[in-house]
């Protein structure tokens, strides 16, 4: 079981989000990541800044993996529709 640490800068994006997107991160990272690699909605990254990203709903959490799962950032992702183009 991988332990999980949470770096202050993701800490702080959490706490912006409203309340009910802070539950649904939180439950996830704390459901799937401590099994990492054995989970679903991980994708290990190329070409970017951090190994790893976890989607949930909107938002993607990236951390590293050097024997314990380093949380680094929260990012929303906007999602294309109807005025995309």
């Amino acid at each position: 079981m991988n332990r999980i640490i949470w770096k202050l800068r993701a800490t702080r994006q959490l706490m912006k989000l409203d309340k009910s997107a802070q539950i649904t991160i939180r439950d996830n990272v704390e459901n799937k990541l401590p099994v990492f690699p054995d989970c679903v909605s991980v994708k290990k990254l190329t070409d970017h800044k951090y190994s790893y990203r976890l989607r949930v709903g909107n938002y993607r959490v990236f951390f590293e993996f050097d024997g314990e799962i380093r949380i680094i950032e929260i990012e929303e992702v906007k999602k294309r529709d109807e005025h995309t183009y």
